[in-house]
């Protein structure tokens, strides 16, 4: 479709350009740490957004069809890391292997947490509420402590990865 072309559509019906549609906005790249029986677990997500700076709220939403799903739905607390733009590689290692955080450049939180090292930010977080929100789940975190310094995100649109270069 070119650019002058606008096509309307029943998101219900047809999936792939709904898909496309999201598509279009550009997100930040995350990478979601937590605990589990079998160790330190990781998602990537760009469905991460502020909600509230007093108190201190964000949120994030894995889908239900995920493998990790259950690790994090039922988690009492995660970390959220904005990753770098020069940190594609483990965004790719953790896509795929929930427990590739193991061999990630890391140091612990206060709390036992795995922190990436060089994210741009990081939240820690306590699960303050979760919403069913069809085929994922909307996690609300109480953020507890946070970190950020300069630098570019790592960014996605329509499918790729990329950088945004600020000037």
């Amino acid at each position: 479709m070119d650019a002058g072309t606008i096509a309307t559509f029943d998101p219900s019906t047809d999936a792939d350009s709904f898909r496309g549609a999201l598509g279009t906005f550009v997100t930040g790249v995350t990478v979601i740490t937590t605990d589990s029986p079998e160790g330190p677990v990781a998602i990537v997500a760009n469905s991460f957004a502020s909600v509230s700076l007093d108190p201190p709220l964000v949120l994030w939403s894995p889908a239900k069809s995920s493998k990790r799903f259950e690790h994090f739905a039922g988690s009492r607390r995660f970390a959220i890391h904005v990753l770098a733009a020069d940190q594609r590689d483990i965004c790719a290692a953790i896509i795929q292997s929930k427990t590739a955080i193991k061999d990630v450049p890391t140091h612990l939180s206060h709390c036992g947490m795995p922190i990436i090292n060089g994210a741009l930010a990081t939240f820690e977080c306590n699960l303050e509420a979760t919403h069913d929100a069809g085929d994922h789940v909307i996690i609300v975190g109480r953020v507890t402590k946070a970190q950020h310094v300069g630098g570019d995100p790592l960014v996605f649109h329509g499918g790729k990865y990329g950088e945004f270069n600020a000037t």
